[in-house]
C-alpha cells in the first residue's frame, strides 16, 4: 500500500500566500506590484486600529475580517522583502524566526526553568531579554516612540519604575476603580483642555519626554537623578 498524500497542515494559509505572490508577479496587479514597506505603513496602522475595534466591539465576522487584514500585511510585507536586494527573507523566515524566539522566550515551557505564575513567568521573560537585548544600553531602547501617548505612557511609567526613577509602591493620586470610571475621567480631562484651548495629547507628550529625561538621567547617574512620586 502506498503512502496517500496528505494536504499541507494550513491549505487557506499557503492559498492566501499563493494570491499575493500571484498578485504581485509580473502580469498581475499594477497598484500591489509598486507597493513598498514604506507605502503601506499608512495601512498597517489602519488595520491595526481596526482590529482593535472589532477585539473591543466587534462581532465574530469582523473579527475574522481584521485578523485577516492584518495577516495580509505581514505576507504583503515578507513578500516584498523575498525580492528586495539586502533583505531576502520570506514569511518562512519571519515564522521560523518567531518560532526560536517564543521558544526562547519560555524555557518554563520548552526548558527546565521553573515558573508557576503569572509574575513569575514576566520575570523569567526580562530575564531572557536582557540576554538578547544585551546590546540595549538603556531600558528605553525599544519603545516606539510613536506610539499613542496614553499606550506610551503606560510602557514609560513601567520603564521608570524599574530603574526607580517613580516609585512603583507609592499611591495613587486618583482613586479610580474600573475602566468605566477611568475613561470618563480621561474624557473630561480632554474636554477641559478643549474648553481651554489646550492640546491634551501634545501636552502628554511634553511630559513623556521630560519622564524620558529623568530615565536617561537616572540611567547615566543613578546616585544623583531625583525619584518622581505619583502621588504627589
Amino acid at each position: 500500500m502506498t503512502d496517500q498524500p496528505t494536504s499541507p497542515p494550513h491549505p487557506k494559509l499557503d492559498e492566501l500566500i499563493a494570491v499575493l505572490a500571484r498578485l504581485r508577479a509580473p502580469g498581475g496587479c499594477a497598484w500591489d506590484a509598486e507597493q513598498t514597506h514604506e507605502s503601506l505603513v499608512q495601512y498597517l496602522i489602519e488595520e491595526t486600529y481596526e482590529l482593535v475595534d472589532a477585539i473591543e466591539g466587534g462581532s465574530r465576522e469582523e473579527l475574522i475580517e481584521e485578523l485577516g487584514d492584518l495577516l495580509y500585511q505581514v505576507i504583503f510585507h515578507s513578500d516584498i522583502a523575498s525580492a528586495s536586494e539586502g533583505e531576502r527573507f520570506d514569511i518562512e523566515d519571519v515564522a521560523a524566526h518567531m518560532t526560536a524566539k517564543m521558544i526562547a522566550r519560555h524555557p518554563h515551557v520548552f526548558g527546565d526553568t521553573v515558573a508557576e505564575t503569572a509574575e513569575d513567568v514576566i520575570a523569567v521573560w526580562d530575564d531572557v531579554k536582557a540576554v538578547e537585548k544585551s546590546h540595549r544600553t538603556s531600558v528605553l531602547d525599544g519603545i516606539p516612540l510613536g506610539m499613542p501617548s496614553l499606550a506610551l505612557a503606560d510602557k514609560l511609567i513601567g520603564r521608570a519604575q524599574k530603574i526607580g526613577v517613580i516609585e512603583a509602591d507609592a499611591p495613587a493620586v486618583i482613586g479610580v476603580t474600573d475602566e468605566e470610571e477611568l475613561g470618563g475621567l480621561l474624557l473630561a480631562i480632554v474636554a477641559s483642555a478643549k474648553a481651554n484651548g489646550l492640546d491634551a495629547e501634545r501636552a502628554l507628550r511634553v511630559t513623556l519626554r521630560g519622564l524620558q529625561d529623568e530615565i536617561r538621567e537616572a540611567e547615566s547617574d543613578p546616585f544623583d537623578a531625583g525619584i518622581i512620586g505619583t502621588a504627589g
